[in-house]
């Protein structure tokens, strides 16, 4: 129901003492020391249940009451500090915090009879599942899967058989709905034993499809998945909006390794020139910029169209076809064939990691063919930075 993507804490909003979008409570555990109206919905405002230190999230809209206490409903429509958020977490910023208090929500208006969608707490996760639900009535459960997306959790362990039963025992899942079945999104399969979750909590698990855009179309149709539903998508723009994540984290990494090139290059005749350092340094952080463009943005984005199934030669490839007219503009500024070929080196090696870590991203891998890779390609890696190194030093001479 996701698309790919990041990590978070587990730590309970009360430990880290914040500010969090809903309030000091377990959704499902802790309404029930909340005075309710026996009322079918609650009259009372939402600033009524704000606690000192909590405001309550601005996708809740109301709260009903059912068999198993007061239920949050929340809005299909994200409203503006979620598209503000949305664009920061793309980037990279706060991403690991992005997360909302699992358990249970409705949308719409939901009643016995309506579906249950299992859903992670990653927010982009959670949003990106809430706004295809408009003029849909049913049950959100969110597990507890430290701000990890559905793929990755299922993977990691977090989306898993456990986690869900746990859930679906804490929100009194049985009171709220008289059928016995609930949506897991496809992708989080891997993580979820259908018979073991029907075993332990009496709920059957039914796979839901990949993409949360084809929900109301599942649904309409009785619960069935065409083709189109099963299969797997990595598009342009799905590539695309991956890469400024992939940016952002190397960036930390980068600025180092560029104070290290302007170190690197003031060696020389006179054993350490600064002139040289600020001159050579700068042609050599051109080489750097042209490593990382490569890998992390134009590697994804050509990522079918470049030859070979594995990832770190895909970035040789586009490093070396990218950085030779870089070079070649560049060249009248370095001295000898040794400072060229150290630059070209570098900057696809550069190319070739950054292109590497970005099977994490991808639907193109396997775990244990990444792992394979890692093992290849790694060691030829490191051993190409030393020859660079050498070479850019050797130059100066």
């Amino acid at each position: 129901m996701d698309k790919i993507e990041g990590c978070g804490s587990n730590e309970s909003p009360k430990k880290k003492n914040l500010k969090i979008s809903t309030f000091d409570v377990n959704i499902m555990s802790s309404m029930d020391e909340i005075a309710l109206s026996g009322s079918a919905e609650l009259p009372n405002p939402l600033a009524d249940y704000e606690k000192p230190g909590y405001k309550m999230c601005s996708y809740v809209d109301k709260f009903i009451q059912t068999d198993a206490g007061a239920i949050p409903i929340i809005k299909s429509k994200l409203g503006k500090d979620d598209l503000f958020s949305t664009f920061y977490v793309r980037c990279g910023i706060k991403r690991n915090k992005y997360i909302v208090v699992p358990g249970l929500y409705g949308i719409g208006k939901p009643d016995k009879n309506s579906e249950v969608l299992v859903t992670a707490n990653f927010k982009l996760t959670f949003d990106h599942l809430r706004k295809q639900l408009d003029d849909i009535n049913a049950w959100i459960l969110v597990l507890d899967t430290k701000g990890i997306n559905v793929w990755c959790a299922a993977g990691k362990g977090t989306f898993s058989t456990l986690e869900l039963v746990r859930k679906i025992k804490d929100c009194n899942l049985e009171k709220i709905v008289d059928h016995k079945r609930i949506i897991v999104p496809q992708l989080g399969a891997t993580g979820v034993a259908a018979r073991d979750v029907k075993k332990l909590s009496g709920f059957r698990v039914v796979d839901g499809p990949i993409r949360a855009n084809d929900i109301p179309a599942f649904l309409k149709n009785k619960r069935q998945a065409d083709k189109n539903m099963r299969q797997v998508t990595f598009s342009l723009y799905e590539r695309f909006i991956l890469t400024p994540v992939e940016i952002q984290i190397v960036l930390k990494p980068a600025l180092i390794t560029a104070l290290a090139l302007f170190i690197i290059s003031g060696f020389g005749p006179g054993i350490f020139s600064f002139s040289s350092a600020w001159e050579r340094g700068t042609i050599s952080f051109f080489a750097l910029i042209t490593g990382i463009v490569s890998g992390a943005f134009v590697t994804p984005m050509l990522l079918p169209f470049i030859p070979s199934r594995e990832f770190a030669l895909k970035g040789i490839i586009a490093g070396s076809i990218f950085s030779i007219p870089v070079l070649l503009i560049i060249s009248s500024a370095i001295s000898g064939a040794a400072g060229l070929f150290a630059l070209f080196l570098f900057s696809v090696t550069i190319s070739s990691y950054l292109a590497m870590n970005f099977t994490g991203a991808t639907s193109f891998t396997s775990p244990s063919g990444v792992e394979k890779e890692m093992k290849r390609y790694i060691p030829v890696q490191l051993a190409s930075l030393v020859i660079s190194t050498g070479l850019w030093i050797y130059s100066a001479f």
